[in-house]
């Protein structure tokens, strides 16, 4: 069939094979090879943090560049987002947001609000925040949540889909419980757990669907009312790699969700390079055993 196309604007039409076409025509800018997480401090790097908000001047958060909420009108059941100077419900976007700002502290952080007093919640107000931040084209959104609702996995994981072609990076919190919920599992998002080491490092997970493993457990974190608390849960590993990831864009602003995640893959502390074997011409190598 060739170059197939669907009605859409030009350049954005889907590609399904190339015929008539060569390297030449298809030029791609990239930047030089990856960099340890340490290169950037996430200048020039958009975060957004859908949660339950943001407090405000938080000596440990500092200035937001927006915070907004989600409302559902009552008589139509639609959800619209809002500007807010609500701050946060709960304390929980509190801490996420200090934790990137701690890790990149040159970011620009945005807030969206989907959570309520005591983390309370629903599906459709976290598909519309995220909805929102994935339209708003944000480097990186944080979503430090799930929702185990069955119902709303596929609206989720058309997002999550959506948001990996555009260079938008989702990193998504794993259930701090072995139950199903979404979208963490899905491939199209960066998804984290937590460690009990004290040191600062990420760990790679050979044995996916969880990716990556950051600090988490017994953690200092931001809190309401300006202060602080010690805390554990995926919830707070889970910005650490957002920050990591806010410096690498920084070094390296033309990585795409791939890149990124090979860059974090090369750069966990439990992942060595082996040496490569080189054999003559011709010759082929059989690692299996017998």
């Amino acid at each position: 069939m060739g170059t197939t196309t669907t009605g859409a604007p030009p350049g954005t039409a889907l590609t399904w094979s190339l015929r008539g076409r060569g390297p030449d025509d298809l030029p791609v800018v990239a930047d030089p090879a990856a960099p340890g997480p340490a290169e950037g401090a996430g200048r020039g790097v958009r975060v957004c943090v859908v949660d339950s908000g943001v407090e405000r001047d938080h000596p440990l958060v500092g200035p937001l560049a927006g915070s907004w909420v989600v409302v559902k009108d009552e008589a139509t059941g639609e959800a619209e987002v809002l500007p807010t100077t609500t701050g946060d419900t709960c304390g929980h976007g509190t801490a996420c947001a200090g934790i990137i700002r701690r890790t990149a502290p040159e970011c620009e952080i945005t807030s969206v609000r989907v959570l309520g007093e005591r983390f309370s919640g629903t599906g459709d107000v976290l598909l519309a925040g995220l909805r929102w931040a994935v339209d708003q084209g944000f480097d990186l959104i944080n979503l430090s949540l799930s929702t185990t609702r069955t119902r709303f996995a596929h609206h989720l994981h058309e997002l999550a889909d959506r948001a990996y072609f555009a260079r938008t990076v989702l990193v998504a919190s794993a259930h701090n419980t072995p139950v199903e919920s979404f979208p963490w599992r899905f491939a199209s998002v960066l998804s984290v757990g937590s460690h009990q080491e004290d040191d600062p490092v990420h760990l790679y997970n050979p044995s996916p669907p969880v990716e990556f493993f950051a600090p988490g457990q017994n953690v200092t974190v931001p809190w309401l009312g300006g202060a602080t608390i010690r805390t554990t849960g995926n919830s707070f590993a889970t910005p650490y790699i957002t920050g990591l990831s806010a410096r690498l864009l920084s070094a390296r602003p033309r990585m795409t969700p791939f890149q990124l995640k090979s860059a974090l893959y090369l750069s966990a502390a439990n992942v060595t390079l082996a040496p490569r074997h080189h054999l003559p011409a011709g010759e082929a190598s059989d690692d299996s055993e017998n």
